[in-house]
């Protein structure tokens, strides 16, 4: 790509994000659906403007930005926090999940889809979108028991469903006769490894960093230890959101001295998410959509009705107030690149799955990119609306 080529789309994709932000602040509309639909336009299933090339940006977008989202999920891990909604977080959480693979799997084995594939589409199911629920959490301005239990509901649920989806892989493995042995372990490194690379990073960033500001770490101290771990997962091949939520609830625990452990992450944060998202967007194919069938469909219906049961369940087994119960699944509905990539696993373990599972979790990632974000502010405002 020619360098005025390069400069001039950075521009025009940083004033499509600025257009999206106003606009999303003065209609329902999240900006997270606006500039998916902008990528969408500008991409191969829309006008296909985006020059030869910017897709190849899209790898280092996406881990920053996200592991810059783990690091703000991992600080609303505090222990104020745990102590206020641990219990709720911890019960959603779980019951999403384990309900999620319940709903979704039986309700397609009972249409006669194949117990194995039920299953495994039931397992991608339970994957979220933390991106695009954390910056609709930010947009909204809307703060609070819920926020804060939601927000850690998502940086916990992903670690649930990765494991209770490499058993299933296994399970599936053993009922057809495949080999599946390797999953639980690869599973226990992604998670455990990560875990082990957060504290490495978080204990010693906990008393380094905001020593030379005013109680923040600087601009390029946040940069510094977002991009390190980030390059420190891709090195050892384990989760970098695990990992840098990981290191986000050490540090915020930790560092006594820090007034806001990652303000300046807030702040550098959304020029990265404005080309996350559309080049996300330009990424989808929207007709996949036209590929799911019945069982992409049964899919959608049975992903949504399970976070609605499940989020419903697991507060009141966590004792959330009565007035929240019924938002805390609509508010995870968002699905997005977790689970495409955990699809792309299911496929290579059971090639006789790949085209099934890969078109039904493209097609309805699309559906759920565009969709999930609004649920996930519908339930917000409703949520702030109702009387205490």
């Amino acid at each position: 790509m020619e360098l005025h080529v390069f400069f001039l789309t950075l521009g025009a994709l940083f004033l499509l994000g600025l257009a999206a932000d106003q606009i999303g602040a003065r209609t329902p509309l999240p900006r997270v659906t606006l500039l998916l639909l902008c990528g969408i336009a500008l991409g191969t299933s829309g006008l296909n403007l985006l020059p030869v090339g910017a897709d190849l940006w899209y790898d280092f977008l996406s881990i920053a930005a996200l592991t810059m989202v783990a690091f703000i999920l991992g600080g609303s891990l505090s222990l104020r926090n745990l102590r206020s909604h641990g219990r709720t977080i911890v019960a959603i959480s779980v019951a999403v999940v384990f309900i999620t693979i319940a709903m979704v799997g039986t309700g397609l084995w009972l249409m006669g889809v194949e117990l194995g594939l039920a299953l495994i589409l039931g397992s991608i199911a339970t994957a979220t979108a933390p991106a695009a629920t954390q910056d609709v959490i930010r947009q909204s301005g809307i703060r609070g028991p819920f926020v804060e239990t939601l927000s850690g509901i998502v940086a916990i649920d992903d670690a649930w469903g990765l494991m209770v989806f490499s058993f299933i892989v296994v399970l599936v493995g053993a009922v057809n006769g495949t080999t599946a042995e390797g999953a639980l372990g690869h599973a226990a490194w992604e998670v455990g490894g990560a875990l082990a690379l957060g504290a490495a990073v978080g204990l010693p960033s906990a008393y380094l960093t905001g020593r030379l500001g005013k109680g923040e770490p600087l601009q390029t101290e946040a940069l510094g230890i977002v991009f390190l771990t980030a390059g420190l997962a891709l090195w050892y091949e384990v989760s970098f959101l695990i990992a840098g939520m990981t290191a986000g609830a050490i540090i915020v625990n930790l560092a006594r001295h820090h007034k806001r452990a990652f303000h300046e992450i807030e702040h550098i944060q959304w020029p990265f998410m404005i080309l996350f998202f559309i080049l996300a967007g330009a990424s989808l194919e929207v007709a996949a959509l036209g590929k799911v069938g019945l069982i992409g469909l049964a899919y959608i219906v049975l992903r949504i009705a399970s976070r609605i049961v499940g989020g419903w369940v697991g507060a009141v087994a966590g004792g959330a107030p009565a007035d929240q119960r019924p938002w805390f699944g609509i508010a995870l509905l968002p699905q997005a690149g977790v689970a495409v990539g955990i699809a792309l696993i299911a496929s290579k373990q059971f090639p006789d799955y790949a085209e099934t599972v890969l078109t039904v979790t493209i097609g309805t990632t699309v559906a759920f990119e565009l969709l999930g974000p609004a649920a996930t502010l519908f339930a917000l405002r409703r949520v702030a609306r109702t009387p205490a």
